[in-house]
């Protein structure tokens, strides 16, 4: 597979909104092992489709767990309330301190186009929730309650 050049601040690609995947095909499932090889290649825990330069709703997350890949991802719950470190490989150099939901139930589907839900508290929550935000063309800069250059 292929590993990508991360695409960093100020591409406008990473502040608009993705498109959907309404069929899952050969170009897809490349993509996602793309991502997949480009998330590992740069010690990611998680890459959103726009990351990569690709206007699509797809998203990987290893917490160091799992590998999970979601097509057309979607928070249907969220409840409590964390405030962590966060960084990203596209904001390179910026660490930041973000509230997030401590627990959400991410709705999707896999490589098959079966759809299937997921509950994620803490670590996994924080990361689907910073990826699914790259999804609507948020960065975790604007959500940060105060962020900070990391030497």
């Amino acid at each position: 597979m292929a590993v990508y050049q991360v695409v960093t601040l100020p591409n406008p690609i990473l502040r608009t909104k993705a498109l959907p995947i309404n069929k899952i095909n050969d170009g897809v499932l490349r993509l996602i092992d793309n991502m997949r090889d480009t998330m590992y290649a740069f010690d990611g825990v998680g890459l959103a489709a726009p990351q990569i330069g690709v206007s699509r709703r797809i998203i990987v997350v290893d917490t160091g767990e799992k590998l999970w890949e979601i097509i057309n991802p979607e928070i249907i719950f969220q409840e409590g309330i964390m405030t962590t470190s966060e960084g990203c490989l596209s904001v390179p150099g910026t660490v930041g301190r973000v509230n997030r939901a401590k627990k959400v139930i991410v709705k999707g589907m896999n490589r098959q186009g079966e759809e299937f839900t997921v509950e994620a508290v803490d670590l996994l929550a924080k990361a689907f929730q910073h990826e699914i935000d790259h999804l609507d063309g948020i960065l975790f800069i604007d959500k940060a309650v105060e962020t900070r250059k990391d030497n």
